[in-house]
């Protein structure tokens, strides 16, 4: 990885990168396919890709969502669709050089740090580089999964049952067997009246990263057991895993990651207060402030 310069952040380099993968994917798509363009188009190596912040984040695709929200603020990508990053028209005919990216980046982090006194320019750029933009959405999340990651692995089998339950699972149970292949549980998903399978699911309690033998351990055991499998985990999943989960000719197993589970939680509002937020809009207040002297 390339090393930051001086009074700017690594999420930098990103920022064409975004709108190219965006450009490719036919001007849309869901933040971690626009990550997984870039580092396909970028041939990124997966170890770059797995790296973690502290917070159990990956750091890569945190870094191309604080790319993502700069070019919201310059007016390159579309901020109305909630999951959905989109090109605006003037995104879309819009390549960026190295230097016009840090053009880019410097002008929002002036502007951020004189609508929050309190922070010098290195404290804005440090904060960013450690939590994800959309501020207080993420902060929620974090807060759920370090709630998750702190409960007893029995607690947190008994959470994922009900959140099973909760999205329409029935006859959920927690087998809480010990050497069993690493089944947690099993629960039944009805499709329709005529239709029904068996899922047995896995729940991993922390903050590292599933490997390809760990999902591939709990296929062997479910083969002969159900046809579906559900890993759920408030860490992430690897490359490799994620290839192993979706093998062509094997049993499926759906991989549910930190961030997913959170979404999950959400959607059923299940430990949740919902609450309505107001976040500034600071593109709208930009060109009311005090430019600077160039």
């Amino acid at each position: 990885m390339a090393k930051k310069r001086s009074g700017q952040a690594e999420f930098v380099k990103w920022f064409n990168p975004t709108l190219e993968a965006l450009r490719k994917l036919g001007g849309s798509g869901k933040p971690r396919e626009v990550s997984d363009k870039i580092a396909e188009m970028l041939n990124l190596s997966d170890k770059l890709q797995e790296e973690t912040l502290s917070s159990g984040q990956t750091k890569f695709h945190n870094q191309v969502a604080w790319a993502r929200q700069y070019l919201v603020w310059e007016g390159l990508l579309d901020s109305s669709k909630h999951g959905i990053w989109a090109l605006t028209t003037k995104g879309e005919s819009t390549v960026l050089s190295d230097e016009e990216a840090r053009k880019i980046f410097l002008k929002w982090v002036e502007i951020h740090t004189k609508s929050r006194k309190e922070k010098s320019k290195k404290e804005v750029i440090k904060e960013q580089e450690n939590i994800e933009p959309e501020e207080v959405q993420v902060k929620n999340k974090t807060d759920l999964l370090e709630v998750l990651q702190n409960l007893t692995p029995n607690g947190f089998e008994k959470i994922c049952q009900r959140l099973l339950r909760e999205s329409g699972f029935e006859n959920v149970i927690v087998t809480g067997k010990s050497h069993d292949g690493g089944i947690d549980g099993y629960g039944t998903l009805e499709l329709n009246p005529f239709v029904s399978f068996k899922v047995l699911f896995q729940c991993k309690r922390y903050k590292g990263t599933v490997s390809r033998a760990q999902v591939g351990d709990f296929r062997n055991a479910m083969i002969g057991r159900a046809e579906k499998g559900i890993i759920m985990t408030t860490g992430t999943f690897s490359n490799d895993a994620i290839k192993e989960a979706n093998r062509e000719g094997a049993p499926q197993v759906e991989l549910v990651d930190g961030e997913k589970l959170v979404e999950m939680f959400q959607k059923v509002e299940l430990g949740l207060t919902p609450k309505v937020i107001y976040e500034v809009n600071l593109p709208f207040f930009e060109p009311f402030m005090e430019k600077n002297n160039k």
